[in-house]
């Protein structure tokens, strides 16, 4: 029986079906696509803020790593939206924040509202190291009080 068990084995290692064997991983973790109206309004270097505003809205995130799902520290998330305080094009509606150790990040701004019929946010993610991604989250209602976008980046 344990020879029948190891025959099985090893040709199931030398057939290529290792995934059997091995426990899954997040290998094939595909990036995030950039979302269609994404980058609308984006402002190039947003500065690195504690607060967009006065806030009361909580933006908020992970990122991590295409392929094995790494938590990535130190990214550089910008965030901007129409808001009770300024449009989405408006300098005081953008601001950045960096992701911790575990690849989260939390911005608080002012409450989001509807612009073009739709409560929405944006999040970029823009620095050379990993590709480009915009996203434009939907809020399911105007009432809510914080948004949360992940990002999985692609090396560059």
């Amino acid at each position: 029986m344990l020879a029948a068990g190891a025959a099985v084995g090893g040709a199931l290692l030398t057939s290529g079906v290792a995934g059997l064997l091995v426990p899954a991983r997040a290998q094939g973790l595909a990036p995030t696509p950039s979302m269609r109206g994404g980058s609308n309004n984006y402002r190039p270097g947003a500065p690195i803020v504690e607060r967009i505003g006065n806030g009361g809205f909580w933006m908020s995130g992970r990122v991590r790593r295409a392929g094995d799902g790494a938590p990535l520290e130190g990214i550089r998330i910008q965030v901007w939206a129409h808001t009770t305080e300024a449009y989405e094009r408006d300098p005081e509606s953008h601001g950045a924040t960096l992701t911790g150790p575990d690849g989260v990040f939390r911005l608080e701004m002012p409450q989001i509202v509807p612009a073009f019929g739709q409560a929405h946010g944006h999040l970029a993610y823009d620095d050379p190291e990993f590709e480009a991604v915009f996203l434009r989250p939907l809020m399911s209602s105007p009432k809510d009080t914080s948004l949360s976008a992940d990002f999985v980046l692609q090396p560059a």
